[in-house]
């Protein structure tokens, strides 16, 4: 593992980690993180991926992980500009260290949805996506519904104004997120356009991604419906080829897999559904 800085065309350093394989399989990984998720999280699986021949890449988003800064009152960053600046910062990086591998990108969450705000994400031969939706309100279960409205209605916008950001480790949802990504990820619940409205306020690549997509969903994610993640293939990469996965409970040692814990160690065992995907 070797931990490198990447700097954005907007001068904003991110921290980067490369996983390299002793036996190289020409094949490269990109792993987009979820909202206020840290690139350690991803560490075990990216390390099983480069054992099997791949190399890897995480990073983290400006404001998340071990690229925040000191202060993360009044700290400029959104969704739009993970998207837009972060991942485009490291797709360029890509093209320009490993012409010739065979590319890929996993986007969990909403490391999915930023793939359309960056045309670079035509150059990968196929996606992953794990844990992704439109998260709009309305796809999402009752109990699920009435915390999202409280929530993301009420709590995060008074907090993120008393603030300057959003705690968000205070509700159990992660790293705390600049100011603007806590407005974006209202904006993702609550309207109904979900991420195409995200998608229409910066460069919106989304319907010139052609390629084959693996999507996964965990059977106990009580943030993820079927609903949600027909709506973000149907209506924001409809020209994608989607092969779906519904991964249950059952097949977890624990027994458990939710929203994040797919990438957990004890979860090792279902990495191989990937593994077998990307193998061919």
């Amino acid at each position: 593992m070797e931990k490198l800085i990447i700097t954005t065309e907007d001068a904003v350093a991110l921290a980067v980690h490369l996983f390299k394989p002793e036996k190289e399989n020409g094949k490269l990984m990109l792993i987009n993180s979820a909202t206020g998720v840290k690139q350690q999280v991803y560490f075990s699986f990216a390390n099983y991926f480069a054992e099997q021949g791949f190399t890897v890449i995480t990073y983290d988003y400006r404001g998340i992980g071990l690229s925040k800064p000191e202060s993360m009152k009044g700290f400029r960053g959104s969704m739009r500009t993970w998207g837009s600046k972060d991942y485009k910062a490291l797709t360029q990086y890509i093209k320009n260290t490993f012409p010739e591998h065979r590319k890929f990108c996993l986007g969990h969450s909403v490391g999915a949805l930023i793939l359309g705000m960056n045309e670079d994400s035509k150059m990968f031969e196929e996606l992953i996506f794990v844990g992704t939706q439109n998260a709009f309100v309305g796809n999402l279960k009752l109990r699920t519904k009435i915390e999202a409205y409280l929530g993301f209605g009420i709590v995060q916008p008074l907090t993120t104004s008393l603030l300057g950001y959003f705690p968000a480790h205070w509700f159990g949802l992660g790293e705390s997120l600049p100011k603007n990504c806590a407005y974006d990820w209202r904006t993702l619940i609550l309207n109904k356009k979900s991420t195409n409205r995200l998608l229409e306020k910066i460069g919106d690549y989304s319907k010139e991604l052609t390629q084959k997509v693996f999507v996964i969903r965990a059977e106990d994610d009580v943030w993820l419906t079927e609903k949600g993640v027909l709506s973000l293939l149907n209506t924001t990469y409809p020209n994608l080829k989607p092969t779906y996965r519904l991964v249950k409970t059952s097949e977890s040692d624990k027994k458990e897999i939710g929203h994040v814990n797919f990438f957990r160690n004890y979860n090792k065992k279902l990495w191989n559904i990937i593994l077998n995907e990307l193998i061919y």
